[in-house]
């Protein structure tokens, strides 16, 4: 009864709405009137900006306000929706996306009122941004929604009393958390690229609880390829006063403290750290490059015995130590899959040897699938293409003895080299052909074109018929004598090799070549690159996490996602 009152807009000596008719018919006419009378709650405003325009203005983004609604004739009862039970209205107000509200809201005072019901902005919250239905109660009592983020937080006291470092979400409205934080930061959402030189990153900006966090992705331990992913926070954003979102910066070990976040462009934001002493250590940077030292790779320097290896993590520190979390992001998508492909595209962990584990995308494009870096290393950078796989060339591997012997698998791979360059070969000659033709050709209609173009498409249908439309379940599978692995524990069956190239340069991306090699599908979940020039075979392994708001509207949109990344690392 007190719900339905509040609703309705009457008090307990006037009576319910729906217990009433005939008072419904007769004010029926004056609640359906234009939004022009003076709510309780906007009495003595003097004409300033109202709290549900200000709520419009955050949602809309300052669209003009639709024209009122029009009374029905007088004398007739006007079929409407104002005849339906307030708690019906709710439903329905509850089922329209979130940016629509405020429209409705101007309709009239009977809408207005309703649509401050919390279970409506609640149920968007969750619909529209999954914020979970319990969470609220874990918040109120300081629990967070994950334990990883809870055991980072440390309480810090001042003058004896403890300082609040979770906001009171006890009187918390929905709609607070719908206009100030998930609607106004949902162009962050999704996977991105941090701007950190030739290292790169892989970060993912989700809706946690009442939070908007943003988890750094890293690699587990190098060579265990196979563990799960590593995540640690880098910032978040929440409302720590109803009207206002609060950005904090948790890099460090001193706990949360304040921070910026601005949005630069489409697809691309950045973060501000405005307190870089929390990011300090009472030891010093000795101490700091300790505690990153087991947290990056899991072990001390001293456990490093390879001279170069080290040379090389004390450079990554250094490097990105630098940025003090103030860095730009730039969006990255899922590649799109299709029924045609060999495997399920996606992200990668793999072993790129003294550089430790890094994240490739795997994607495919037609007759081709690349292996794109999304963390990357001095010598080959993030965003370059590391692999590429011809998958109308596959390779006939010898028996498991005679693999053994890297020179017969050399032979076998440069053999499979040479007649790939002699159909690029003839390719070219073709094109050459054909523009030649098109030129000298005095009518349109040219009976040359016509077989250049059959012939071309008699080639392509023959490179379709060198790929198996059913790879065989396993064959034997070993690494060749003298090939090095930082993981010994590869799969011993494989279903499938292609002839592949990889990408080589030296220190600084000096002098990138592709030379040949070997590409080895295990299974569904992983693949091998074995580099004939460098010896070495590297094993990936899929990420297994389920990441939202990463799908690519399009593929011309992933395209051009790849060429943006590839060119900002050349």
């Amino acid at each position: 009864m007190a719900v339905c009152a509040r609703l309705c807009g009457v008090g307990p000596a006037r009576g319910c709405r729906r217990r009433g008719a005939a008072r419904e018919q007769r004010r029926g006419a004056a609640d359906s009137e234009p939004d022009t009378d003076t709510d309780p709650e906007e009495a003595g405003g003097g004409g300033g900006v109202t709290e549900d325009e200000e709520v419009a203005e955050r949602i809309e983004g300052g669209r003009p306000a639709p024209p009122p609604v029009e009374a029905g004739p007088a004398g007739r009862a006007p079929l409407s929706l104002l005849e339906l039970p307030p708690e019906l209205l709710v439903q329905i107000f509850g089922s329209l996306p979130g940016t629509d509200l405020p429209s409705l809201a101007r309709v009239c005072t009977t809408f207005r009122r309703i649509l401050r019901t919390d279970t409506i902005w609640r149920r968007r919250c969750r619909e529209e941004y999954g914020v979970c239905e319990n969470l609220r109660k874990l918040e109120i009592t300081g629990v967070s929604c994950r334990d990883v983020y809870a055991k980072r937080i440390n309480p810090r006291v001042k003058s004896g009393r403890f300082m609040k470092i979770l906001p009171d979400y006890e009187h918390m409205e929905y709609r607070d958390v719908y206009t100030c934080l998930l609607h106004r930061y949902r162009h962050i959402l999704g996977l991105w690229q941090p701007d950190i030189g030739p290292y790169g990153g892989l970060l993912n900006v989700v809706v946690d609880g009442l939070f908007i966090i943003g988890w750094m992705y890293l690699p587990p331990h190098d060579p265990h390829v196979d563990d799960p992913m590593r995540f640690k926070p880098l910032f978040r954003i929440h409302l720590m006063e109803r009207k206002c979102a609060t950005v904090e910066c948790m890099y460090g070990h001193k706990g949360p403290h304040n921070g910026h976040i601005q949005i630069v462009k489409k697809d691309e934001f950045s973060t501000k750290c405005n307190q870089t002493d929390h990011h300090r250590m009472s030891g010093g940077r000795q101490e700091e490059f300790r505690t990153w030292l087991r947290e990056e790779w899991g072990r001390t320097l001293e456990d490093i015995f390879h001279e170069h290896m080290q040379e090389l993590i004390l450079m990554k520190f250094i490097y990105t130590s630098q940025y003090d979390n103030c860095l730009t992001y730039r969006r990255i998508y899922l590649p799109p899959s299709s029924p045609d492909d060999l495997i399920r595209p996606g992200l990668f962990k793999g072993t790129y040897g003294s550089h430790g584990l890094e994240i490739v995308m795997l994607s495919f494009h037609g007759k081709k699938a690349k292996g794109t870096k999304i963390t990357g290393d001095p010598n080959i950078p993030a965003g370059q293409q590391t692999v590429e796989i011809d998958l109308a060339h596959p390779l006939q591997l010898p028996d498991i003895e005679n693999l053994r012997d890297f020179s017969e698998l050399s032979r076998i791979v440069l053999e499979v080299q040479e007649q790939v360059r002699r159909e690029e070969q003839e390719q070219e000659q073709r094109q050459e052909e054909e523009e030649r033709s098109q030129q000298a050709a005095s009518q349109p209609a040219a009976s040359p074109l016509g077989g250049e173009g059959a012939e071309g498409e008699e080639t392509a249908a023959g490179a379709e018929g060198m790929t198996p439309d059913k790879a065989p379940a396993s064959q034997p599978f070993v690494l060749p004598m003298g090939v090095i692995s930082r993981n010994e524990d590869y799969p011993r069956t494989c279903r499938i090799c292609f002839y592949g190239t990889g990408l080589i340069a030296g220190h600084g991306f000096t002098s990138p070549e592709r030379t040949p090699g070997v590409f080895v599908l295990f299974d569904d979940d992983r693949f091998g690159f074995i580099w004939l020039e460098l010896k070495s075979f590297s094993l990936y392994s899929r990420i297994k996490v389920s990441f939202q708001n990463a799908e690519a509207p399009s593929r011309e949109a992933f395209d051009e996602m790849l060429k943006n990344i590839q060119s900002l690392a050349t």
